[in-house]
């Protein structure tokens, strides 16, 4: 029987996840909600792009997928710039009774240690007294900084650190409001944005960092965060708008979770606009982006990870990745206990359903 999901929003990770929720056999649609007014009244199909008549049309109203009784919602809104709404959201469809797979608010991700005080737990109680169960995996996509640093480091017999670092060259990712508000691009040198605001990228990767330790069997005692930047050449032009000279194209960031004073899990972004900026940094294992993962210990390990795509670049592929992680999961999740489930406690989501022979 398939299980009945409602899906919400439909930016580059949500539509994504929406063609795969259509099309898998293994899901049937039953509601969806969009945040731009000119998408409300639209088919499902029509929103994720493809030539499918579902008969769902978009609303604006959170209660309305409700009243549709999903099984279990995919939530794909913005989480960056309204967490505490994203949040709300959440918390709505939990008290419900109806289990929440997706993207965001990644704070959710791995709450503990990161979000202050008990409120993860009180969290983790009020799913479960509503029977709902919460897997928030982040975009990263989510997979290259929790599941493949853990499967590597099982075959393990020591371990001193883990790096996970992405790679990639963002020209061609269409998203205005990630790539100039939150992460600064085109902006001035001398403006900070709000992912660089001192804290920010703590709380952004502290979920990863802090599941990375806890899948190790160790706490954190700190996180420190370090940043560089490098200006435009000149002006150029990008997916999502322009960049003016001197203005921000490439920034390298890392987060670091200390175990007794030394590194232990880092997460690292290497970030740019334009191919030949900053030849120092490290350089991706495929032309665009990859992901890689650095293991210290014995053994060790390098993984380069290399998405691509038939239908897009690397970005692209990336997208398509972080919503097959989200979509994928729906089964385990809803048949998971109730509460806040992290990589750490669901079972390994191998892709079953999913195979499609070549045409």
């Amino acid at each position: 029987m398939a299980i009945r999901v409602a899906h919400v929003g439909t930016g580059n990770v949500g539509r994504l996840a929406l063609t795969q929720l259509i099309e898998d056999a293994r899901f049937e649609l039953v509601a969806v909600c969009v945040s731009t007014p000119e998408k409300v009244g639209k088919d499902a199909g029509e929103l994720a792009g493809t030539d499918t008549v579902t008969g769902i049309l978009a609303t604006g109203d959170l209660d309305d997928l409700i009243a549709a009784a999903p099984d279990c919602v995919v939530y794909c809104a913005m989480g960056d710039t309204r967490t505490a709404e994203a949040i709300g959201d959440c918390r709505q469809f939990l008290g419900a009774g109806i289990d929440v797979v997706g993207s965001a608010p990644v704070i959710l991700q791995y709450p503990w240690h990161v979000i202050p005080g008990d409120y993860p737990d009180k969290l983790d109680a009020f799913a479960a007294e509503h029977g709902a169960s919460l897997f928030v995996t982040g975009v990263d996509p989510g997979f290259a900084n929790d599941l493949i640093p853990l499967a590597f480091a099982s075959t393990c017999q020591r371990v001193e650190s883990i790096r996970c670092t992405e790679i990639a060259d963002y020209a061609t990712y269409d998203g205005a409001e990630v790539m100039f508000d939150v992460m600064g691009f085109g902006k001035p040198m001398d403006e900070i944005p709000m992912l660089l605001q001192p804290g920010v990228l703590s709380i952004a990767w502290g979920t990863t960092l802090h599941q990375l330790a806890a899948g190790l069997g160790v706490t954190l005692d700190g996180i420190t965060e370090h940043y560089e930047r490098e200006p435009a050449p000149e002006s150029f032009d990008i997916a999502a708008g322009h960049v003016p000279e001197g203005s921000v194209a490439a920034i390298r960031f890392e987060i670091t979770g200390t175990v007794d004073g030394k590194p232990a899990v880092v997460v690292e972004h290497i970030t740019r606009l334009r191919d030949d900026l900053r030849p120092d940094w490290a350089r991706p294992a495929q032309d665009g982006g990859s992901y890689r993962v650095e293991i210290v210990g014995e053994p060790s390990y390098r993984v380069d990870i290399c998405p691509t795509s038939r239908k897009g670049d690397h970005n692209h592929a990336a997208i398509v990745a972080a919503a097959g992680r989200i979509v994928n999961a729906i089964p385990t999740v809803v048949a998971a206990p109730p509460g806040i489930r992290t990589t750490l406690d669901l079972p390994l989501v191998t892709g079953k359903g999913t195979y499609s022979p070549a045409s």
